[in-house]
């Protein structure tokens, strides 16, 4: 393909990539020193970055450009985003990158957000609670640009890395909990139902039912997005059955925050008429009232995991697994309690 002339009012990758006609992501592979670029391509490249000066020269030769990831939400209002951004901004500080954060649109084919982010140089993309579709999948793997999922929402395709927590040992821990207390009619409020955390945590409710001889009865599995008010609805439901549950083991925090004010409402004490359980450990969990037991998740470590994991990639290097599962871990606190006497 023959050379188009960089204008000096253009030294971008976008620039530099177009008159060595390659793509963005080749020419960030040299800029960062990654060997995964033919002896031929990288000659050039370098050749087209000192003549229209993308990098200043100095003593010691090239100085190395920023190196930049995008973390990508679905949204800003989840309690768990903030530690997640610790996580990887600890990880990436250690590593001398810069992380700029955004939120995926709302376009489920999001094709001029894929188109923006693979020409921006960026080394790689983690997305957190995002559905990827299979055209944006296409989209990164033609530009080259790595990507980490966290907890995506859909099942990823293989070859796509992600990394989440155990979420049916958490079910299955939150429920045999409830179980040892002397529970049996113990409900389960689910989050999103097309998300793969959720599916995980669902089966990890009924395994731990059925392990102790339990019939999980599908009156008592309600939804509630993981959010308070469809909680709160599908709590108050489940308090008016001739045969209420004496606990419920909810998708995440928010949700049992629902169900506590449902059962205040109601005029049901937690945790001395039901008990509530929740998931991921939110810091408002150890002040709620009263403090809630929940399955704890490991969000700061994946955070730190996903960018290291990321890195690894945009080295060219392979990653031990495709799908990594950090451990959750049940806190006990005040929320759960034996079932009143007389049920």
């Amino acid at each position: 393909m023959p050379k188009r002339a960089v204008g000096r009012s253009r030294t971008t990758l976008t620039g530099i990539a177009e008159a060595a006609g390659v793509s963005v992501a080749t020419v960030s592979k040299v800029v960062n020193g990654r060997s995964d670029v033919s002896p031929e391509t990288r000659a050039r490249i370098e050749q087209l970055l000192v003549d229209h000066d993308y990098v200043a020269r100095g003593p010691g030769g090239a100085q190395s450009p920023v190196r930049t990831i995008e973390l990508t939400f679905d949204q800003l209002v989840n309690p768990n985003t903030l530690v997640i951004t610790q996580g990887v901004t600890e990880a990436a500080a250690e590593a001398g990158v810069d992380v700029v954060i955004n939120i995926a649109p709302q376009d489920p084919l999001g094709v001029a957000w894929t188109r923006r982010i693979t020409n921006s140089g960026r080394e790689g993309v983690i997305l957190v609670t995002s559905e990827l579709t299979a055209r944006q999948r296409a989209q990164f793997e033609q530009s080259g640009v790595p990507l980490m999922l966290i907890d995506p929402m859909n099942v990823p395709d293989e070859t796509v890395p992600s990394i989440g927590a155990t979420n049916f040992s958490g079910g299955m821990a939150a429920t045999e909990h409830l179980l040892k207390l002397g529970h049996r009619r113990i409900a389960m409020i689910e989050g999103r139902h097309d998300a793969l955390c959720n599916t995980a945590r669902l089966h990890g409710y009924q395994a731990a039912l059925t392990g102790a001889g339990v019939t999980p009865d599908p009156c008592l599995i309600k939804r509630g997005a993981f959010r308070f008010e469809p909680a709160y609805a599908a709590a108050v439901e489940l308090f008016a059955l001739d045969e209420p549950p004496t606990a419920v083991f909810c998708g995440n925090d928010l949700e049992a925050f629902g169900v506590i004010e449902a059962a205040r409402v109601h005029g049901l004490r937690v945790p001395d008429d039901v008990s509530v359980v929740g998931f991921d450990d939110t810091a408002a969990a150890a002040t709620s009232a009263p403090p809630l037991t929940t399955v704890r998740q490991p969000f700061a470590e994946i955070g730190r995991t996903a960018l290291r994991s990321l890195l690894r990639l945009a080295a060219g290097q392979p990653l031990d697994s495709h799908r990594m599962e950090l451990a959750t871990q049940l806190v006990v606190r005040a929320s759960t309690a034996p079932p009143p006497r007389h049920t």
